[in-house]
Protein backbone atom coordinates (compact mmCIF):
# COMPACT_ATOMS: atom_id res chain seq x y z
CA UNK A 1 0.00 0.00 0.00
CA UNK A 2 2.74 2.29 -0.56
CA UNK A 3 5.48 3.04 1.80
CA UNK A 4 4.84 3.31 5.79
CA UNK A 5 5.55 7.36 5.97
CA UNK A 6 3.12 7.76 3.05
CA UNK A 7 0.33 4.97 2.30
CA UNK A 8 -0.01 5.01 -1.33
CA UNK A 9 -4.19 5.18 -1.04
CA UNK A 10 -3.32 8.77 0.12
CA UNK A 11 -1.82 9.44 -3.31
CA UNK A 12 -5.00 7.52 -5.15
CA UNK A 13 -7.21 9.70 -3.08
CA UNK A 14 -5.20 13.31 -3.93
CA UNK A 15 -5.32 12.14 -7.98
CA UNK A 16 -8.90 11.76 -7.22
CA UNK A 17 -9.60 15.11 -5.47
CA UNK A 18 -7.58 16.99 -8.13
CA UNK A 19 -9.68 14.73 -10.84
CA UNK A 20 -13.33 16.24 -9.03
CA UNK A 21 -11.46 20.15 -9.23
CA UNK A 22 -10.84 19.83 -12.95
CA UNK A 23 -14.50 18.32 -13.70
CA UNK A 24 -15.94 21.33 -11.75
CA UNK A 25 -13.34 24.01 -13.27
CA UNK A 26 -14.91 22.51 -16.47
CA UNK A 27 -18.60 22.78 -15.71
CA UNK A 28 -18.27 26.12 -14.06
CA UNK A 29 -16.18 27.02 -16.71
CA UNK A 30 -18.90 26.47 -19.64
CA UNK A 31 -21.44 27.98 -17.48
CA UNK A 32 -19.43 31.62 -17.34
CA UNK A 33 -18.46 31.64 -20.78
CA UNK A 34 -21.15 30.25 -22.72
CA UNK A 35 -23.17 33.26 -20.58
CA UNK A 36 -21.36 35.58 -21.66
CA UNK A 37 -21.43 34.42 -25.59
CA UNK A 38 -25.07 33.94 -25.19
CA UNK A 39 -25.52 37.31 -23.45
CA UNK A 40 -23.65 39.01 -26.02
CA UNK A 41 -25.59 36.98 -28.84
CA UNK A 42 -28.64 38.46 -27.80
CA UNK A 43 -29.65 34.69 -26.03
CA UNK A 44 -32.99 34.75 -23.69
CA UNK A 45 -32.70 32.98 -20.53
CA UNK A 46 -34.94 30.03 -21.84
CA UNK A 47 -32.95 29.07 -24.19
CA UNK A 48 -29.59 29.69 -22.35
CA UNK A 49 -31.16 26.99 -19.80
CA UNK A 50 -31.63 24.46 -22.51
CA UNK A 51 -28.14 24.91 -23.24
CA UNK A 52 -26.74 24.97 -19.47
CA UNK A 53 -29.01 21.85 -19.00
CA UNK A 54 -27.85 19.73 -21.78
CA UNK A 55 -25.01 18.48 -20.29
CA UNK A 56 -27.13 17.18 -17.42
CA UNK A 57 -28.77 14.68 -20.43
CA UNK A 58 -25.51 12.80 -21.05
CA UNK A 59 -24.56 12.93 -17.66
CA UNK A 60 -27.71 10.91 -16.30
CA UNK A 61 -27.24 8.66 -19.51
CA UNK A 62 -23.94 6.94 -18.48
CA UNK A 63 -24.35 6.99 -14.58
CA UNK A 64 -25.68 3.17 -14.20
CA UNK A 65 -23.15 2.57 -16.86
CA UNK A 66 -20.39 4.21 -15.27
CA UNK A 67 -20.94 2.35 -12.36
CA UNK A 68 -21.14 -1.09 -14.50
CA UNK A 69 -18.16 -0.68 -16.15
CA UNK A 70 -16.30 0.23 -12.99
CA UNK A 71 -17.68 -3.01 -11.37
CA UNK A 72 -16.28 -4.91 -14.75
CA UNK A 73 -13.06 -3.26 -16.02
CA UNK A 74 -12.00 -1.34 -12.92
CA UNK A 75 -12.46 2.17 -12.18
CA UNK A 76 -8.97 3.36 -12.79
CA UNK A 77 -9.55 2.34 -16.78
CA UNK A 78 -12.77 3.73 -16.77
CA UNK A 79 -11.76 7.33 -15.07
CA UNK A 80 -8.68 7.64 -17.84
CA UNK A 81 -11.11 6.47 -20.68
CA UNK A 82 -13.35 9.24 -19.59
CA UNK A 83 -11.07 12.31 -19.00
CA UNK A 84 -9.46 12.10 -22.28
CA UNK A 85 -12.84 11.50 -23.99
CA UNK A 86 -14.53 14.68 -22.44
CA UNK A 87 -11.42 16.72 -22.73
CA UNK A 88 -10.62 15.71 -26.21
CA UNK A 89 -14.53 17.42 -26.88
CA UNK A 90 -13.21 20.64 -24.99
CA UNK A 91 -10.53 21.13 -27.13
CA UNK A 92 -12.10 20.59 -30.58
CA UNK A 93 -15.70 22.17 -30.30
CA UNK A 94 -16.37 25.99 -31.03
CA UNK A 95 -18.35 28.15 -28.85
CA UNK A 96 -20.48 29.71 -30.66
CA UNK A 97 -24.03 30.32 -29.26
CA UNK A 98 -25.86 30.73 -33.26
CA UNK A 99 -24.28 26.80 -33.31
CA UNK A 100 -26.91 25.47 -31.42
CA UNK A 101 -26.75 21.78 -32.57
CA UNK A 102 -22.99 21.51 -32.60
CA UNK A 103 -23.22 22.80 -29.03
CA UNK A 104 -25.79 20.46 -27.64
CA UNK A 105 -23.78 17.31 -29.43
CA UNK A 106 -20.70 18.34 -27.59
CA UNK A 107 -22.16 19.30 -23.89
CA UNK A 108 -23.62 15.60 -24.49
CA UNK A 109 -20.76 14.13 -25.30
CA UNK A 110 -18.98 15.66 -22.41
CA UNK A 111 -21.94 14.93 -19.95
CA UNK A 112 -22.04 10.93 -20.89
CA UNK A 113 -18.13 10.68 -20.18
CA UNK A 114 -18.27 12.55 -17.14
CA UNK A 115 -21.20 10.47 -16.06
CA UNK A 116 -18.82 7.43 -15.50
CA UNK A 117 -16.24 9.34 -13.47
CA UNK A 118 -17.75 9.41 -10.06
CA UNK A 119 -19.51 6.15 -10.12
CA UNK A 120 -15.69 5.23 -10.31
CA UNK A 121 -14.12 7.30 -8.33
CA UNK A 122 -16.83 5.33 -5.35
CA UNK A 123 -15.80 2.33 -7.05
CA UNK A 124 -11.69 2.85 -6.56
CA UNK A 125 -12.27 4.35 -3.59
CA UNK A 126 -14.40 1.18 -2.05
CA UNK A 127 -11.26 -0.71 -2.96
CA UNK A 128 -8.42 1.06 -1.48
CA UNK A 129 -9.95 3.32 1.75
CA UNK A 130 -10.36 1.04 4.80
CA UNK A 131 -13.46 1.97 6.50
CA UNK A 132 -12.72 4.23 9.04
CA UNK A 133 -11.09 6.76 6.57
CA UNK A 134 -14.00 6.34 4.40
CA UNK A 135 -15.66 9.60 5.21
CA UNK A 136 -12.86 12.10 4.98
CA UNK A 137 -11.79 10.15 1.93
CA UNK A 138 -14.87 10.68 0.09
CA UNK A 139 -15.16 14.37 2.06
CA UNK A 140 -11.78 15.39 0.65
CA UNK A 141 -12.21 13.92 -2.41
CA UNK A 142 -15.48 15.83 -3.29
CA UNK A 143 -14.64 18.89 -1.49
CA UNK A 144 -12.40 18.85 -4.58
CA UNK A 145 -15.77 19.85 -6.97
CA UNK A 146 -15.73 23.12 -4.90
CA UNK A 147 -12.18 24.19 -5.13
CA UNK A 148 -12.47 23.74 -8.85
CA UNK A 149 -15.72 25.66 -8.70
CA UNK A 150 -14.24 28.64 -6.77
CA UNK A 151 -11.42 28.34 -8.80
CA UNK A 152 -13.19 28.43 -11.52
CA UNK A 153 -15.48 31.02 -10.73
CA UNK A 154 -12.25 33.79 -9.76
CA UNK A 155 -10.05 33.14 -12.74
CA UNK A 156 -11.88 31.83 -15.48
CA UNK A 157 -14.10 35.62 -16.43
CA UNK A 158 -10.83 37.16 -16.65
CA UNK A 159 -9.29 34.99 -19.19
CA UNK A 160 -13.61 35.10 -20.34
CA UNK A 161 -12.48 39.20 -20.69
CA UNK A 162 -8.85 39.34 -22.00
CA UNK A 163 -8.89 35.97 -24.48
CA UNK A 164 -12.30 35.41 -25.11
CA UNK A 165 -14.80 32.65 -23.78
CA UNK A 166 -13.36 30.02 -26.50
CA UNK A 167 -10.23 30.22 -24.70
CA UNK A 168 -11.80 28.27 -21.76
CA UNK A 169 -12.71 25.35 -23.41
CA UNK A 170 -9.00 25.11 -24.60
CA UNK A 171 -7.98 25.78 -20.69
CA UNK A 172 -10.26 22.77 -19.98
CA UNK A 173 -9.19 20.69 -22.43
CA UNK A 174 -5.23 21.04 -21.08
CA UNK A 175 -5.62 20.26 -17.39
CA UNK A 176 -7.90 17.51 -18.56
CA UNK A 177 -4.78 16.01 -20.24
CA UNK A 178 -2.77 17.10 -17.63
CA UNK A 179 -4.74 14.99 -14.93
CA UNK A 180 -5.01 11.92 -17.51
CA UNK A 181 -1.06 11.76 -17.64
CA UNK A 182 -0.73 12.32 -14.14
CA UNK A 183 -3.47 9.40 -13.64
CA UNK A 184 -2.19 7.07 -15.72
CA UNK A 185 1.49 7.42 -14.56
CA UNK A 186 0.50 6.67 -11.33
CA UNK A 187 -2.72 5.19 -10.32
CA UNK A 188 -2.70 1.22 -9.49
CA UNK A 189 -5.16 -1.21 -8.48
CA UNK A 190 -5.32 -2.48 -4.71
CA UNK A 191 -2.30 -4.43 -4.27
CA UNK A 192 -4.09 -6.81 -1.44
CA UNK A 193 -6.59 -7.24 -4.63
CA UNK A 194 -6.56 -10.80 -6.53
CA UNK A 195 -8.46 -8.76 -9.14
CA UNK A 196 -8.70 -5.02 -10.35
CA UNK A 197 -12.41 -5.61 -9.97
CA UNK A 198 -12.23 -6.71 -6.62
CA UNK A 199 -13.90 -4.82 -4.20
CA UNK A 200 -12.88 -3.16 -0.75
CA UNK A 201 -8.95 -3.83 0.72
CA UNK A 202 -10.52 -5.16 3.87
CA UNK A 203 -8.62 -2.87 6.51
CA UNK A 204 -10.58 -1.96 9.02
CA UNK A 205 -13.64 -4.51 8.50
CA UNK A 206 -14.76 -4.74 11.71
CA UNK A 207 -15.56 -1.51 12.39
CA UNK A 208 -19.03 -2.53 9.70
CA UNK A 209 -21.86 -3.48 11.32
CA UNK A 210 -23.38 -6.75 9.73
CA UNK A 211 -26.70 -7.74 8.83
CA UNK A 212 -27.88 -11.37 8.39
CA UNK A 213 -25.48 -13.30 5.99
CA UNK A 214 -22.69 -10.87 5.82
CA UNK A 215 -22.33 -11.05 9.59
CA UNK A 216 -22.43 -15.07 9.60
CA UNK A 217 -20.06 -14.88 6.50
CA UNK A 218 -17.55 -12.46 7.96
CA UNK A 219 -17.53 -14.35 11.49
CA UNK A 220 -16.81 -17.44 9.23
CA UNK A 221 -14.02 -15.68 7.30
CA UNK A 222 -15.77 -15.65 4.40
CA UNK A 223 -14.75 -13.18 1.98
CA UNK A 224 -15.64 -13.99 -1.32
CA UNK A 225 -13.02 -12.45 -4.12
CA UNK A 226 -14.97 -12.93 -7.44
CA UNK A 227 -16.90 -9.98 -9.21
CA UNK A 228 -20.55 -11.53 -7.88
CA UNK A 229 -23.69 -10.89 -9.70
CA UNK A 230 -25.08 -7.71 -9.12
CA UNK A 231 -28.78 -7.76 -6.90
CA UNK A 232 -30.52 -4.97 -9.02
CA UNK A 233 -34.11 -5.99 -7.43
CA UNK A 234 -32.89 -5.44 -3.60
CA UNK A 235 -31.02 -2.16 -4.88
CA UNK A 236 -34.46 -0.95 -6.46
CA UNK A 237 -36.40 -1.90 -3.80
CA UNK A 238 -33.72 -1.02 -0.94
CA UNK A 239 -35.38 2.31 1.20
CA UNK A 240 -31.90 3.33 2.44
CA UNK A 241 -31.06 3.35 -1.40
CA UNK A 242 -34.12 5.60 -2.00
CA UNK A 243 -33.24 7.82 1.27
CA UNK A 244 -29.97 8.20 -0.69
CA UNK A 245 -31.10 8.65 -4.03
CA UNK A 246 -33.99 11.61 -2.16
CA UNK A 247 -30.95 13.36 -0.97
CA UNK A 248 -28.93 13.02 -4.12
CA UNK A 249 -31.66 14.57 -5.99
CA UNK A 250 -31.77 17.52 -3.78
CA UNK A 251 -28.34 18.27 -3.16
CA UNK A 252 -27.55 18.67 -6.84
CA UNK A 253 -30.86 20.42 -8.20
CA UNK A 254 -29.30 23.20 -5.04
CA UNK A 255 -25.78 22.78 -6.68
CA UNK A 256 -26.61 23.17 -10.42
CA UNK A 257 -28.98 25.58 -9.87
CA UNK A 258 -26.52 28.20 -7.83
CA UNK A 259 -23.69 27.09 -10.20
CA UNK A 260 -25.47 27.69 -13.16
CA UNK A 261 -27.73 30.66 -12.14
CA UNK A 262 -25.77 32.26 -9.36
CA UNK A 263 -23.73 34.27 -11.88
CA UNK A 264 -27.26 35.80 -13.83
CA UNK A 265 -28.61 36.71 -10.49
CA UNK A 266 -25.77 38.80 -9.53
CA UNK A 267 -25.78 40.21 -13.32
CA UNK A 268 -29.37 40.56 -13.87
CA UNK A 269 -30.75 40.32 -10.30
CA UNK A 270 -28.17 42.72 -8.69
CA UNK A 271 -27.00 44.92 -11.40
CA UNK A 272 -23.26 43.78 -10.39
CA UNK A 273 -20.81 42.10 -12.87
CA UNK A 274 -18.56 39.25 -11.81
CA UNK A 275 -15.33 40.96 -12.48
CA UNK A 276 -16.43 43.82 -10.27
CA UNK A 277 -16.67 41.22 -7.61
CA UNK A 278 -12.56 40.59 -7.43
CA UNK A 279 -12.57 36.73 -5.70
CA UNK A 280 -15.06 37.31 -3.24
CA UNK A 281 -17.13 35.25 -5.81
CA UNK A 282 -15.49 32.50 -5.05
CA UNK A 283 -16.41 32.01 -1.48
CA UNK A 284 -19.43 29.74 -2.09
CA UNK A 285 -17.49 27.10 -3.57
CA UNK A 286 -14.53 27.38 -0.84
CA UNK A 287 -17.44 27.52 2.11
CA UNK A 288 -18.25 24.14 0.34
CA UNK A 289 -14.55 22.90 0.12
CA UNK A 290 -14.20 23.77 4.34
CA UNK A 291 -17.45 22.04 5.15
CA UNK A 292 -16.73 18.82 3.35
CA UNK A 293 -13.82 18.23 4.86
CA UNK A 294 -14.95 19.39 8.36
CA UNK A 295 -18.34 17.55 8.26
CA UNK A 296 -15.83 13.99 6.73
CA UNK A 297 -13.65 14.51 9.70
CA UNK A 298 -16.32 15.16 12.44
CA UNK A 299 -18.12 11.55 11.56
CA UNK A 300 -14.92 9.98 10.96
CA UNK A 301 -14.16 11.16 14.41
CA UNK A 302 -17.71 10.65 16.06
CA UNK A 303 -17.05 6.91 14.35
CA UNK A 304 -13.34 5.70 15.13
CA UNK A 305 -14.35 6.95 19.04
CA UNK A 306 -17.23 5.19 19.07
CA UNK A 307 -19.28 8.55 19.73
CA UNK A 308 -22.08 8.07 18.06
CA UNK A 309 -23.02 5.08 15.89
CA UNK A 310 -22.30 5.31 11.77
CA UNK A 311 -26.08 5.30 11.19
CA UNK A 312 -26.74 8.40 13.85
CA UNK A 313 -23.51 10.33 12.97
CA UNK A 314 -24.77 10.19 9.12
CA UNK A 315 -27.89 11.19 10.33
CA UNK A 316 -26.78 13.68 12.43
CA UNK A 317 -24.71 15.55 9.49
CA UNK A 318 -27.16 15.52 6.89
CA UNK A 319 -30.11 16.91 8.73
CA UNK A 320 -27.85 19.75 10.22
CA UNK A 321 -26.82 20.62 6.69
CA UNK A 322 -29.63 19.85 5.12
CA UNK A 323 -32.01 22.29 7.44
CA UNK A 324 -29.41 25.05 7.76
CA UNK A 325 -29.26 25.01 3.89
CA UNK A 326 -32.75 25.42 3.55
CA UNK A 327 -33.00 28.29 5.25
CA UNK A 328 -29.92 30.30 3.50
CA UNK A 329 -31.41 28.84 0.43
CA UNK A 330 -35.25 30.83 1.41
CA UNK A 331 -33.91 33.69 2.89
CA UNK A 332 -31.76 34.35 -0.54
CA UNK A 333 -33.43 36.33 -2.94
CA UNK A 334 -34.27 38.75 0.07
CA UNK A 335 -30.74 40.06 0.29
CA UNK A 336 -30.62 42.81 -1.60
CA UNK A 337 -26.70 43.46 -1.66
CA UNK A 338 -23.82 41.42 -3.47
CA UNK A 339 -22.56 41.05 0.39
CA UNK A 340 -25.99 39.54 1.52
CA UNK A 341 -26.24 36.80 -1.54
CA UNK A 342 -22.52 36.21 -1.09
CA UNK A 343 -23.44 35.21 2.54
CA UNK A 344 -26.48 33.23 2.03
CA UNK A 345 -25.09 31.57 -0.59
CA UNK A 346 -22.13 30.38 1.17
CA UNK A 347 -24.09 29.47 3.78
CA UNK A 348 -25.90 27.35 1.61
CA UNK A 349 -23.78 25.19 -0.43
CA UNK A 350 -21.34 24.93 2.99
CA UNK A 351 -24.12 23.52 4.60
CA UNK A 352 -25.36 21.18 2.08
CA UNK A 353 -21.26 20.09 1.77
CA UNK A 354 -21.49 19.04 5.02
CA UNK A 355 -24.58 17.35 4.54
CA UNK A 356 -22.55 15.14 2.55
CA UNK A 357 -21.01 12.94 5.42
CA UNK A 358 -24.31 11.43 5.55
CA UNK A 359 -25.58 10.48 2.81
CA UNK A 360 -22.71 10.82 0.03
CA UNK A 361 -20.83 8.60 2.37
CA UNK A 362 -23.45 6.31 2.89
CA UNK A 363 -23.27 4.26 -0.04
CA UNK A 364 -20.21 2.59 1.26
CA UNK A 365 -21.67 1.92 4.33
CA UNK A 366 -24.83 -0.14 2.89
CA UNK A 367 -23.30 -1.45 -0.05
CA UNK A 368 -19.08 -1.53 -0.44
CA UNK A 369 -19.06 -4.57 -2.60
CA UNK A 370 -21.57 -2.29 -4.89
CA UNK A 371 -20.76 1.48 -4.13
CA UNK A 372 -20.25 2.23 -7.45
CA UNK A 373 -23.13 0.87 -8.63
CA UNK A 374 -25.25 2.62 -6.06
CA UNK A 375 -23.25 5.95 -6.44
CA UNK A 376 -24.41 5.44 -10.11
CA UNK A 377 -28.03 4.96 -9.34
CA UNK A 378 -28.26 7.99 -6.88
CA UNK A 379 -26.22 10.07 -8.74
CA UNK A 380 -28.59 9.57 -11.86
CA UNK A 381 -31.30 11.25 -9.84
CA UNK A 382 -28.96 13.66 -9.40
CA UNK A 383 -28.23 14.57 -12.86
CA UNK A 384 -32.18 14.55 -13.21
CA UNK A 385 -31.94 16.82 -10.80
CA UNK A 386 -29.90 19.18 -12.58
CA UNK A 387 -31.75 18.76 -15.98
CA UNK A 388 -35.16 19.70 -14.52
CA UNK A 389 -33.52 22.61 -11.83
CA UNK A 390 -31.39 24.54 -14.43
CA UNK A 391 -33.86 23.85 -17.34
CA UNK A 392 -37.32 24.92 -14.24
CA UNK A 393 -35.06 28.03 -13.69
CA UNK A 394 -35.01 29.48 -16.86
CA UNK A 395 -38.63 28.88 -17.69
CA UNK A 396 -39.02 30.37 -14.21
CA UNK A 397 -37.30 33.36 -15.02
CA UNK A 398 -38.82 34.10 -18.29
CA UNK A 399 -42.15 33.60 -17.04
CA UNK A 400 -41.45 36.66 -14.17
CA UNK A 401 -40.41 38.81 -17.36
CA UNK A 402 -43.66 37.47 -18.88
CA UNK A 403 -45.49 38.58 -16.13
CA UNK A 404 -43.83 42.17 -16.14
CA UNK A 405 -41.41 41.33 -13.29
CA UNK A 406 -37.99 42.77 -13.66
CA UNK A 407 -35.24 40.54 -12.73
CA UNK A 408 -33.99 42.98 -10.42
CA UNK A 409 -37.20 42.36 -8.59
CA UNK A 410 -36.88 39.88 -5.65
CA UNK A 411 -40.07 38.45 -6.64
CA UNK A 412 -38.73 36.91 -9.67
CA UNK A 413 -36.35 35.15 -7.82
CA UNK A 414 -38.31 33.61 -4.65
CA UNK A 415 -39.29 30.71 -6.48
CA UNK A 416 -36.28 29.85 -7.72
CA UNK A 417 -34.30 29.41 -4.35
CA UNK A 418 -37.73 28.22 -2.58
CA UNK A 419 -37.99 25.39 -4.47
CA UNK A 420 -34.91 23.81 -3.19
CA UNK A 421 -35.01 24.86 0.47
CA UNK A 422 -38.40 22.87 0.70
CA UNK A 423 -36.71 19.82 -1.30
CA UNK A 424 -34.01 20.26 1.36
CA UNK A 425 -36.34 20.06 4.54
CA UNK A 426 -38.41 16.94 2.71
CA UNK A 427 -35.05 14.97 2.20
CA UNK A 428 -33.61 15.62 5.46
CA UNK A 429 -36.71 13.93 7.04
CA UNK A 430 -36.63 11.00 4.51
CA UNK A 431 -32.88 10.30 5.48
CA UNK A 432 -34.14 10.28 9.41
CA UNK A 433 -36.35 8.02 8.89
CA UNK A 434 -35.33 5.13 5.96
CA UNK A 435 -31.32 5.72 6.10
CA UNK A 436 -28.72 2.94 7.90
CA UNK A 437 -25.42 2.85 8.39
CA UNK A 438 -25.44 -0.88 8.77
CA UNK A 439 -23.99 -2.56 6.13
CA UNK A 440 -27.05 -4.92 4.12
CA UNK A 441 -25.74 -5.84 0.80
CA UNK A 442 -22.97 -8.75 0.97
Amino acid sequence: MGSSRFPRRYLIVFLMFICTSVCYIERVGFSIAYTTAADAAGVNQSSKGVILSTFYYGYACSQVPGGWAAQKIGGRRVLLLSFLLWSLTCAFVPLDPNRTIVLVIARLLVGVAQGFIFPSIHTVLAQWVPPHERSRSVSFTTSGMYLGAAMGMLMLPSLVKYKGPQSVFLAEAALGAMWSLLWFSYAADPPRSEHPKATASGFGETLLPLRGSSKLKAENGVHPTKTPTIPWKRIVTSLPVWAIVVNNFTFHYALYVLMNWLPTYFELGLQISLQEMGSSKMMPYLNMFLFSNIGGVIADHFVTRRILSITKTRKLLNTVGFIVASLALMALPYFRTPGGALFCSSVALGFLALGRAGFAVNHMDIAPRYAGIIMGVSNTAGTLAGIVGVDLTGRLLEAAKEAQLDLTNPESWTSVFFIPGLLCIFSSFVFLVLSTGERIFD
